[in-house]
C-alpha cells in the first residue's frame, strides 16, 4: 500500500480521535506480543490474523501501520523501553549506594523486567533477527543505546574512583552480548540457575571489567 488510510477525526463515544487511535495501537501491539512472541511467530502471522486477535479490522490495521514489520519494529522498541525504564528507575533509587549495589539493582530490575514474560524475550532476542536490514539496524541501534548506558555509568564510577578510567565501549558491547545470550538461554531452560544467581554472575562479570586485576581504588 502507498500509505496508511485516512484516520477518522472528531469525538465518538466520549473519546477523541487521538484517544481512539492510541487504543487501537495498544490493541494491535498487545495482539502482536501474543502472536509474534509465542505462536505462530512473526513470520507466520498475517495481517488478518493479527487484526482478529486485536478485535479490530484490517482497515483499522492499515490506519495505524503499513506492514507487519512496522508492528514488530514498534513492539521491539516497546519491550526495550520497558526494560530501560525499569533499570533506570532502579539505578536512580540506588544512586547513593556503592558501585556493586548500584550495578546489582540495575541488572536485577532489567532482568526481572525482560524475563517476566517469555514473549518479551522472544521479541527482543529472537523474532527481530534476520527480518530485514531496517530491523537489523534498529536492533543494533538499540543495543548501542544499552552500551551507552553502561559506558555512562562506568565513566561516572571512574570519576569517583570506583572504577578504572578507560574507554569501556568495546568491553560494554561484549558484555551486553553476554547479558542477552545468558538471559535468553536461562529463560529457555538451558541454564540451571535462579534469576538471582544469573544477576549475581552478571554483576561479578561487570565488576571484573570495571575493576581489573592490579587496579587500586582511587588510583
Amino acid at each position: 500500500m502507498a500509505g496508511r488510510l485516512r484516520q477518522p477525526t472528531g469525538r465518538y463515544g466520549g473519546r477523541s480521535a487521538e484517544e481512539r487511535q492510541a487504543e487501537r495501537r495498544r490493541r494491535f501491539l498487545g495482539a502482536a506480543l501474543q502472536l509474534f512472541g509465542d505462536r505462530p511467530g512473526f513470520r507466520a502471522t498475517t495481517v488478518a490474523a493479527l487484526s482478529e486477535a486485536a478485535g479490530l479490522s484490517t482497515r483499522q490495521f492499515y490506519e495505524e501501520f503499513h506492514t507487519l514489520e512496522d508492528v514488530l519494529a514498534a513492539l521491539h522498541l516497546q519491550v526495550n523501553d520497558w526494560a530501560e525504564e525499569a533499570a533506570t528507575a532502579a539505578l536512580a533509587g540506588a544512586r547513593d549506594r556503592p558501585l556493586a549495589e548500584r550495578a546489582a539493582a540495575a541488572f536485577r530490575a532489567y532482568a526481572a523486567n525482560v524475563t517476566s514474560d517469555p514473549r518479551r524475550i522472544r521479541i527482543a532476542f529472537v523474532e527481530i533477527i534476520g527480518v530485514s536490514p531496517r530491523l537489523e539496524e534498529q536492533r543494533l541501534e538499540r543495543r548501542s543505546r544499552w552500551v551507552d548506558f553502561i559506558c555512562a555509568e562506568a565513566a561516572e564510577a571512574a570519576a569517583h574512583g570506583e572504577a578504572a578510567p578507560r574507554d569501556y565501549r568495546i568491553a560494554a558491547t561484549a558484555f551486553i552480548g553476554s547479558v542477552n545470550g545468558l538471559l535468553h538461554d536461562w529463560r529457555a531452560g538451558w541454564v540451571d540457575a535462579t534469576l538471582d544467581e544469573i544477576v549475581d554472575e552478571l554483576v561479578r562479570q561487570l565488576l571484573g571489567i570495571l575493576r581489573p586485576a592490579g587496579w587500586l581504588p582511587g588510583a
